[in-house]
C-alpha cells in the first residue's frame, strides 16, 4: 500500500469516526436556530399582549396604561391622582400604592432571604411575587385593576384573536390553551420575555454615555455624582448603589433591600377610597412569606434609572416631585428650622404612616445638605433618564 493510499485511509477513518458528532453538532445547530426562532416569537407576542386592552375586563387597560412606555414606564394618566395610584378597569377604583416604573424591572433579582437576614428583590413595593412572570399574572387578575374575573375568561379573550392562537401553539404547543391554567401560565411567561428585552433596559443614560466617555458631566452633575456615591458627604448609595465601586458600568442605582423610612400617609388616596383611618399599609409584612413583625412598614428601595420622569414618588406618590424627595429625606439630618417644611405643601412634613422599624441609622448616617447640593444632588439624577426620555425631563 502506497503512502497516499495509508493517509487516505487514515483520513476516512478519522471522518468515519467523527461522523456521528458531526450529525449531533448539525442537529444541535438546528435545535438552537429552532429555539431562537421561537423565542422571538414568544417576544413578540409578549409586545402584542402588553398592549392588549381586551385583558381587561372593560376591554379598557393593557400593561401599557399603567406602565407606558412613552412616559417612562409608569401610570400618568391624567386622573384624579395624577400617577400616584391607578385608576381601574371599572373607571372608579383607584389603588392605595403607586405603579412602580417596569423599566429596567428586569433587573431586579428573584424574591430571596440573605444570609444577613435581609429580604432582597422581587417584585412588587412588598416583593411578593418572586419574579417578572408572577408580577405579570397579577394585575389582569385583580378586582381594582384590570378586573378579570378569572382565569377561564382570560382564556376566552385570548382565543378571540387568530393570531394568538396561532403564536400560542408555536410557542407552547398545541395544547396550550386547553386549559386555563396552562393558558394563563404561558400568558405571564410570554409578557415577561418581552419585559425581559433590552427595550425596557436600554443603558443609555447621559450617565452611561458619561462612563463610556461620550458626555461630559456640568460642574452641578459632576459636584451631585459626588454627594451621591460619597459617604462623607451624603448616604444616598447605602441603598441606591448595588455595584461594589462606584461609578461601575450598568449600576442600577438600588440595592433592592427592604426599609420604612418613613413616608407619610397619601390622605388624599385614602379619604377618596374611604380608607378605615385605622388602616397601615404594612408593606413587606404583607409578603406571604414573610411573618417577622421586624419587616412592618418596609417597602423595596426602587431603582433611581429614569427617576427624573417617573414622577410621583414614594410607594403611595405621595410626593410629586424629585427636589421634594431629597428635602425629605435631608430633614433627617438637619436642624435648621427651614428643613422641617415640606416645600409641596409649605407645611410640617406629615408623620410616619408606620413608626416602628424605620432605618433611622441610615437615614441619619449622613450630613445636612443646603439648597446648592439638594439640587446638585436632583441634577446628577436626571442624569439617570434614558435617550428616549430626556424630552421628558422638567426644566429648571
Amino acid at each position: 500500500m502506497s503512502i497516499i493510499t495509508l493517509k487516505f485511509s487514515g483520513l476516512k477513518s478519522k471522518l468515519t469516526a467523527l461522523a456521528p458528532l458531526m450529525v449531533v453538532s448539525l442537529f444541535a445547530v438546528s435545535i438552537t436556530a429552532n429555539a431562537n426562532e421561537i423565542g422571538e416569537l414568544q417576544i413578540e407576542l409578549g409586545k402584542q399582549l402588553y398592549f392588549d386592552n381586551n385583558l381587561s375586563f372593560n376591554r379598557t387597560q393593557s400593561c401599557a396604561t399603567c406602565h407606558a412606555p412613552s412616559l417612562g414606564f409608569v401610570d400618568q394618566q391624567n386622573t384624579k391622582f395624577k400617577g400616584a395610584v391607578s385608576l381601574g378597569d371599572d373607571g372608579i377604583s383607584f389603588g392605595d400604592r403607586s405603579a412602580p416604573t417596569a423599566s429596567y424591572a428586569n433587573q431586579i433579582p428573584d424574591f430571596h432571604l440573605r444570609k444577613d437576614g435581609q429580604y432582597v428583590g422581587g417584585q412588587f413595593w412588598d416583593g411578593r411575587e418572586i419574579d417578572l412572570e408572577g408580577q405579570a399574572g397579577g394585575p389582569p387578575l385583580n378586582p381594582v385593576e384590570m378586573g378579570m374575573p378569572n382565569k377561564e375568561l382570560v382564556l376566552t379573550r385570548l382565543k378571540e384573536n387568530d393570531v394568538y392562537i396561532t403564536l400560542f401553539k408555536k410557542v407552547f404547543g398545541n395544547e396550550v390553551l386547553d386549559t386555563p391554567d396552562q393558558a394563563y401560565q404561558a400568558l405571564t411567561e410570554t409578557i415577561a420575555s418581552f419585559e425581559k428585552t433590552d427595550f425596557f433596559s436600554p443603558f443609555n443614560s447621559k450617565y452611561d454615555r458619561y462612563l463610556e466617555e461620550k458626555y461630559e458631566l456640568t460642574e452641578q452633575e459632576d459636584l451631585g455624582m459626588t454627594l451621591f456615591f460619597s459617604d462623607q458627604f451624603s448616604n444616598c448609595n447605602h441603598c441606591h448603589q448595588l455595584g461594589a465601586r462606584p461609578a461601575t458600568e450598568k449600576e442600577m442605582f438600588s440595592d433592592y433591600t427592604y426599609h420604612n423610612i418613613g413616608v407619610p400617609v397619601n390622605t388624599a388616596v385614602r379619604t377618596h377610597n374611604n380608607t378605615p383611618e385605622e388602616y397601615r399599609d404594612l408593606g413587606l409584612f404583607n409578603h406571604p412569606k414573610v411573618n417577622d413583625t421586624a419587616n412592618i412598614g418596609k417597602f423595596k428601595v426602587p431603582t433611581l434609572r429614569n427617576v427624573a420622569v417617573t414622577s410621583p414618588y414614594m410607594h403611595n406618590g405621595v410626593f410629586k416631585e424629585l427636589e421634594t424627595v431629597v428635602a425629605f429625606y435631608n430633614k433627617y439630618n438637619s436642624k435648621n428650622h427651614k428643613r422641617k417644611i415640606n416645600p409641596e405643601t409649605n407645611k410640617p412634613w406629615e408623620k410616619p404612616e408606620v413608626s416602628e422599624n424605620m432605618s433611622l441609622e441610615k437615614l441619619q448616617s449622613g450630613p445636612a445638605l443646603d439648597d446648592k447640593r439638594i439640587k446638585a444632588l436632583v441634577a446628577f439624577m436626571k442624569l439617570l433618564t434614558d435617550k428616549r426620555f430626556e424630552h421628558l425631563i422638567s426644566p429648571e
